[in-house]
């Protein structure tokens, strides 16, 4: 019974790796480039950061921050003369 429960998170975990993977490629700004395209994409960081809770797997827990990190406003530089 352990054996097929550490199969099945092991799967879930798999499939969040993909998952996240997708997500981050979206999250990228010449992707997401609308408001409607933006509020997409926080959405579905915030539904996989609900999946990936209580996974223990060090990629998924990394897909995570990163998808966080993408919701954060960009800053752009600014050189005056």
């Amino acid at each position: 019974m352990m054996e097929q429960i550490a199969k099945i998170d092991m799967a879930l975990d798999e499939l969040l790796v993909s998952l996240g993977g997708m997500v981050l490629r979206l999250s990228h700004p010449q992707v997401t480039r609308t408001h409607e395209e933006r509020m997409a994409l926080a959405r579905s960081v915030n539904q996989f950061a609900t999946c990936a809770a209580r996974s223990r797997d060090p990629r998924v827990l990394r897909l995570n921050e990163d998808l966080k990190a993408s919701l954060k406003p960009r800053l752009r530089l600014v050189a005056s003369r």
